[in-house]
């Protein structure tokens, strides 16, 4: 797959949701609150997915209508120009809740694996 595949960036989404949900596994919301590492990591995941789904030709994003574009695209523009404001609350619910059917929608548009 060339750079230019337009694929490309429906699997860098999918390597960054599913490192966003592994960082998650077994632990709370009071994690991360407490640890900044994982506040970092995990503002900076979703930047990715936003920034990938961003970069997906605007043409073909109606051919893969399970996946939120609108959605993902507006949350990275608000983390990455309100980073001074950033509500953990939606950030954890946004991994915890959506990025599980996102990544289905995501293995679906690339079956190879």
């Amino acid at each position: 797959m060339s750079r230019r595949d337009p694929r490309i960036r429906l699997l860098h989404m999918r390597d960054f949701v599913r490192k966003a949900l592994a960082l998650v596994e077994r632990q709370t919301r009071t994690d991360l609150d407490s640890d900044e590492k994982l506040r970092l990591a995990l503002t900076h995941l979703v930047e990715l997915v936003g920034e990938a789904a961003n970069r997906f030709p605007r043409e073909l994003q109606s051919d893969y209508p399970g996946i939120p574009w609108p959605k993902v695209i507006a949350m990275r523009h608000r983390l990455i120009h309100g980073y001074d404001q950033v509500d953990y609350d939606i950030l954890w619910q946004t991994i915890t809740e959506d990025f599980p059917a996102l990544l289905e929608e995501l293995n679906r548009a690339l079956p190879e694996g």
